[in-house]
């Protein structure tokens, strides 16, 4: 098991003082990351106490320490869960041979250009939600906003340490380039759609960590099963922190519901935004809306580029070694989405081509899970919420800029401009309304009227527990 070293300036496992060119590189890039948190980071409480959980080791027993620290003395650090001896590559044209511990040269562009991609949602996602701070429902969903920017923080740390250790000055520019793109930058925005949208409310935060971290999740795990074995371990560790991440979605969701649902039955009314509460057409419009952006995360239907980055293997796909197949699909055909003659359709394409749809497709099934299990919490009143068509608002791939409803059906074009000015995604009104909510509740243990107190603490904690110290 790789010891972890906290008296560097650094915190690592992976023997940073070892590589003194290396260890200048990144500790001369680490002010600069700080500059950054403190210009685009949470705008507020960066001199305040949060209590945080922090990587002390990569075991599975216990690789996270609580305690109090101020966000700017957060020790991020470098990370890599434990190399499996004798290691071979799962998939791909190189099945069976062993894992790279150094990037071979035909690969190099491509893999230093999924590093960076990657590396890029990090900053940005604490880029757009710096000024949730202000808003906070309770101290206790502040303190998990500042528990998911950390991380992201931490995971732009692995891609960074990825970029310097294998790329060279190329890697290095790459790392340098990560701070100088900006959510939403008219000149220099990030690179990926979804990460320049902004993040206004809570209720846009949750959905965001619900869905596009969730699609983190499934691009890390893809990832993970990579033949560069240095890529592959840092993200199996991203994974456990990413974990987090989708909790603080689906169980902030879950809990607008429940407060909703309380108010329907208390005033016996669906309208309960004159209570202070969001209604459910009102939270079904924002989850229709981050939903549809994260599926274009996964890219067109069919890529050539998806192809060969498996067949190289590169990049993998979810659960890889858990498939019952020949890992290599070489041959193999299967039906892909598409749009034709003002219809929706299929057409058979070759399997390899069309990873970035069986992708989406798990994405999906994992995404149902969660609207299955807040859809238990709205039997009582006879409701429920529902994912939209896959062709809905969509911005990538065969979809794009189609009128598609998003119960799929096909219409004209004045039909769905009305529909998406008027119904199917958040409307001027629901923003204004979501926002009216939106004022920081500071006093441990209480909760804005919009949201229901969450089911148990952190780290066993009580929920009145001062987990920043306002």
């Amino acid at each position: 098991m790789a010891t972890a070293d906290y008296n560097t300036l650094i915190p690592n496992n992976v023997d940073l003082s070892s590589d003194r060119r290396l260890q200048r590189a990144l500790e001369s890039w680490q002010p600069r990351f700080i500059e950054w948190w403190k210009m685009l980071g949470p705008v507020a409480f960066q001199d305040h106490d949060v209590y945080l959980r922090t990587a002390i080791s990569v075991a599975q027993d216990g690789w996270a320490n609580f305690g109090y620290v101020k966000m700017p003395e957060y020790r991020w650090g470098i990370f890599l869960a434990d190399a499996v001896p004798g290691r071979k590559i799962a998939f791909g044209d190189h099945m069976g041979m062993d894992a790279w511990q150094e990037v071979p040269g035909e690969y190099r562009a491509d893999l230093r250009r999924l590093i960076v991609v990657q590396g890029d949602t990090e900053p940005a996602s604490v880029e757009q939600q710096r000024r949730l701070c202000l808003t906070a429902p309770s101290v206790y969903d502040l303190r998990n906003l500042f528990q998911v920017n950390v991380e992201e923080g931490r995971h732009l740390w692995a891609m960074v340490y990825l970029l310097h250790r294998y790329f060279g000055r190329d890697g290095r520019e790459e790392a340098d380039d990560l701070l100088q793109r900006h959510s939403g930058d008219q000149d220099n925005p990030r690179i990926l759609g979804a990460f320049n949208q902004a993040t206004p409310d809570w209720l846009s935060f949750y959905f965001f960590t619900y869905f596009t971290d969730r699609d983190g999740k499934f691009q890390l795990a893809s990832l993970k099963e990579s033949a560069f074995d240095p890529l592959s371990r840092t993200c199996e560790f991203m994974l456990k922190e990413e974990a987090h991440h989708m909790f603080v979605g689906a169980s902030g969701v879950a809990r607008v519901l429940q407060r909703t649902v309380d108010l329907m039955k208390e005033h016996d009314t669906s309208d309960v935004a004159q209570f202070g509460g969001i209604d459910l057409a009102t939270i079904q419009r924002y989850l229709n809306f981050h939903f549809s952006v994260s599926l274009d995360l996964f890219g067109a239907e069919t890529s050539t580029n998806a192809a060969n980055y498996f067949a190289a293997g590169l990049k993998g796909r979810f659960h890889e070694e858990q498939r019952d197949d020949d890992h290599q699909m070489k041959g193999e055909r299967r039906m892909v989405p598409a749009f034709e003659s003002a219809a929706i359709t299929e057409h058979e394409h070759a399997s390899l081509t069309a990873l970035n749809e069986m992708l989406r497709e798990d994405y999906i099934a994992d995404c149902a899970k969660g609207v299955e299990r807040w859809n238990r919490i709205l039997a009582g009143v006879g409701a429920e919420l529902r994912l939209p068509h896959i062709g809905f608002n969509r911005h990538v791939g065969v979809f794009a800029g189609q009128p598609i409803t998003p119960d799929g059906n096909v219409i004209s074009e004045g039909g769905w401009k009305s529909g998406m000015a008027s119904e199917w995604i958040p409307i001027d009104s629901d923003k204004e309304h979501v926002q009216a909510l939106m004022s920081g509740i500071r006093e441990p243990g209480k909760m804005a009227g919009w949201i229901a107190p969450p089911a148990t603490g952190i780290h066993a904690k009580p929920i009145e527990f001062e987990y920043v110290r306002t």
